[in-house]
């Protein structure tokens, strides 16, 4: 089964994680951090991060890109591919 590292973050983004858990092995998540929503600015965490938890998925919410670059280095030893789906930054 291939290893994969998932980034998104949209609600669009959640559909593509789902399939992918049921075809292969998603071994991280990486997503933006949790962001204050409404008018009572509560603590809301992304699409992305409420999928992953339900499947007990480690998730990374890096908020800069050189915590990415870290991420994405030490996971690509174990990972065999990274899927960006509609991730907020673009990664070198």
């Amino acid at each position: 089964m291939t290893k994969i590292i998932f980034m998104g973050t949209p609600d669009f983004s959640t559909t593509v994680l789902e399939m992918l858990i049921a075809e292969h092995d998603v071994i991280a998540v990486v997503t933006q951090p949790d962001r204050p929503v409404g008018r009572k600015r509560v603590m809301t965490p992304p699409p992305v991060k409420k999928v992953a938890m339900k499947y007990d998925l480690p998730v990374y919410q890096p908020e800069k890109i050189k915590w990415i670059r870290r991420i994405r280095t030490i996971a690509s030893i174990r990972c065999r591919f990274n899927c960006n789906c509609c991730f907020w930054t673009i990664i070198t």
